[in-house]
Formats: C-alpha cells, sequence, structure tokens
C-alpha cells in the first residue's frame, strides 16, 4: 500500500485544513471547531457511524464528536483534537489553511498536531464496516486541547465515551508512548501600597515582596526535584519555569502591584492540589509586611501526569503492533482524562512533536501507511 492508493487520505486532510479552528487563550484570536466536526461527523455517518455531537456548554460554536461503529461494552477508542494553535502567517512558506504536498510531505496548519490523524483513522476504519465487530470501534474528536482541555472535561463530566481502551492520536513518531508528565500553569499576584519613591515608609514594594516570593519559588523547585525522580523521562525531575512578569509602572513610585506566571510539570504520582497547597502556604509564609497580600490561582485547570502500566495488554500489543517500546514525553495530552472514564490508554500518532505548534508544520508521507496499518491491527485486536 501506498499514499497513492489512498487517494481520500489527501482529500479529507485538505478540507479539515481549510477549516480555521484555532484555539487561543487570547479572544481575539479563539475560534469555534464546529467546520471540522461537522466535516468528520459526515464522513463518519457515510461510513455507517452513529454520530452524536455534543456542544460545550455556554460555548455552542466548539463541540466533541463521538463516532460510534458497532455495539459492546469494550471496545477501541481513536481519539484526537480538533483546534489548532494560533499561527505566524508572516512565517510560513504558504498557505497554513492550504494543504500543500512537496518534498514528500504534507505542509498545512495542524497537518501533524494533529488533523491528520483522523483521516488514517477513518481509512483504518474503512476496513471493518462491513465486519461483525465484536466490540465498538469509536471515533472520538475534541475541543479546545491547545488551551483549556474544555472538551476532555466536559466528556469526563458526562461519563463519555464508554470503552474498554483508547488511541490519542499526538504526534509521536509512530511510537507507543505510556507516561507523560503533567501540565499546571499559575499565577502569582502581591498587592502592596503605592507611595512616593523618596520614603519607603510610604508604601509597601509588591516587586521587593515578589522577589523575596520568587526566591521562594525557586528554592520549593529545588527542594521538589530532590524528592521525585522518574528515570523514564529524558528529565527525570518535575520542572517549574517562570515564564512572565509584570509590574510596577514608574521608577520614582513604590509598586503596588506585581504578577508573575509560571509553569509547573509534574511527574506521574504527583498530587497538583498537593503542589498548589504547599507552595501557597510556604509563600504566604514568606511575607512578613502585614501591608502585603498574595494571591495564587491557576491559569488553567490543569493536567494530570499519565502513566499507564508498562505490562498492560494495550501497551504490549502497541509494542508488538509498531515494533517500538513504549516511551514517555514531556509534553501533555488528553490521555490523562481517557483514563478518567476507565480506559486503558496510550498516546500514538503518526507526526513528530518537533513539527507541532511550529511555521510550515508538516506530516511526512512516509509515516501514513504505517499509521493505517498500526490502526488496523489495533482495530481487528480489539474490535473483531
Amino acid at each position: 500500500m501506498s499514499i497513492r492508493s489512498l487517494p481520500n487520505v489527501p482529500s479529507q486532510l485538505q478540507q479539515l485544513v481549510a477549516s480555521p479552528s484555532v484555539s487561543a487563550t487570547n479572544p481575539k484570536l479563539d475560534m469555534g471547531n464546529r467546520g471540522v466536526i461537522d466535516l468528520l461527523a459526515a464522513w463518519l455517518e457515510t461510513l455507517g457511524f452513529a454520530v452524536e455531537i455534543m456542544p460545550l456548554q455556554d460555548q455552542p460554536h466548539k463541540a466533541n464528536l463521538i463516532a460510534t461503529l458497532g455495539q459492546g461494552d469494550g471496545g477501541l477508542v481513536l481519539a484526537g483534537h480538533t483546534d489548532t494553535v494560533p499561527y505566524d502567517d508572516n512565517r510560513w512558506q504558504s498557505d497554513p489553511f492550504q494543504l500543500q504536498e512537496r518534498d514528500n510531505r504534507f505542509y498545512g496548519l495542524g497537518s501533524t498536531d494533529m488533523k491528520g490523524f483522523f483521516p488514517l483513522a477513518i481509512e483504518a476504519a474503512k476496513t471493518f464496516v462491513d465486519k461483525p465487530l465484536q466490540q465498538p470501534l469509536i471515533i472520538l474528536a475534541t475541543a479546545d486541547e491547545e488551551t483549556s482541555m474544555a472538551g476532555a472535561r466536559a466528556l469526563v463530566k458526562a461519563g463519555l465515551p464508554k470503552a474498554r481502551y483508547a488511541i490519542v492520536g499526538e504526534p509521536t513518531g509512530l511510537k507507543p508512548i505510556r507516561m507523560h508528565k503533567g501540565m499546571m500553569m499559575e499565577r502569582l499576584r502581591i498587592t502592596g501600597q503605592a507611595g512616593h519613591s523618596s520614603n519607603p515608609a510610604y508604601g509597601a514594594s509588591a516587586l521587593e515582596a515578589m522577589h523575596t516570593a520568587m526566591g521562594e519559588v525557586i528554592k520549593f523547585r529545588n527542594e521538589i526535584q530532590q524528592r521525585y525522580q522518574n528515570p523514564g523521562f529524558a528529565v527525570e525531575v518535575p520542572t517549574l519555569n517562570l515564564g512572565c512578569i509584570h509590574g510596577g509602572d514608574n521608577p520614582n513610585r513604590i509598586c503596588g502591584h506585581t504578577e508573575l506566571q509560571f509553569d509547573l510539570r509534574p511527574l506521574p504520582g504527583m498530587s497538583m492540589d498537593a503542589l498548589r497547597g504547599e507552595l501557597h502556604q510556604r509563600l504566604k509564609g514568606a511575607m512578613t509586611d502585614e501591608k502585603i497580600q498574595l494571591k495564587m490561582d491557576s491559569l488553567i485547570g490543569g493536567v494530570d501526569a499519565f502513566e499507564e502500566p508498562a505490562d498492560s495488554e494495550l501497551v504490549k500489543v502497541a509494542e508488538q503492533l509498531t515494533g517500538h517500546s513504549s516511551e514517555s514525553v514531556a509534553f501533555a495530552t488528553e490521555a490523562p482524562f481517557l483514563q478518567q472514564l476507565g480506559m486503558q490508554t496510550i498516546v500514538l500518532g503518526p507526526g513528530d512533536i518537533d513539527q507541532a505548534h511550529q511555521p510550515d508544520e508538516y506530516l511526512g508521507l512516509e509515516r501514513i501507511d504505517p499509521m493505517v496499518e498500526t490502526l488496523k491491527g489495533m482495530i481487528g485486536r480489539f474490535c473483531l
């Protein structure tokens, strides 16, 4: 088999790429994903899938899709997100929303991360539409993975879909991934008292208090890195990055307010609530001036670290079909949400993470056939 014998793949990928679905924390850049969802729904209904579209609460322009072929209490979910990150238009060599084939690659926004997974999942599913499935095959498409994970959170709240196994088709270079770190994005706000800089007694400097707080955050980072290690990761400790800071307005005014945003990537087994609670208590204890007020909150709900046991059936089958041992990655996915729904879960997709979130994002044509064949093997193993 070759890509030339799969004419629907480039056609479908072209249509998906041409349907903008940017997910962004900036409301000016944020878009809906209903165009992508409607395309997938139409294609899957034609193949005989029962299709359910689930609009997100208070966001009808965004939705999840659950498409089911067959019945049963087990089965396999092939999952992906339909949104993309924003793009730097002036850094692309071609239109990000027009799929271009050159150098044996498909170029386009989302080609790797991760609209490219859906045509391959559909192509694999075609082999089974006329076969008597013993357990259902479910193709799942979600909203807002790149920002809030709102789509995945809505699925957990609804208790859907119900299945026994799940593959998240994020870019992993055709290697099965059974572990990834979690993701926390936190905001620390310190309010002091503004005043004339000629006399410190006139105010309380939020910047100086933030200096103390940053020292405490770095001390906390060093301690948790001593406390927790996992040699299964390339960076085997939890990381904490001080991402951005804003505060003050003029050199001759005592700073009355400042804000720090940071990113913490916990290892499997580390509780996000416990980490937040411990750090918040330490920061409050470090503030000795009663004029200083401190508040810490989360920019996003957070994504738990993910780990599927090495001896799980899904991991073993994936290793056998791909010829690769399971590995870990540092980036977060929707895998822990599917685990919460009771499924054995792995991350396995055709693209490469170094192409994600980049200008001139592409999916190599050589990855398409192996991915389709792997998915066929997975469907045959868990649905027939």
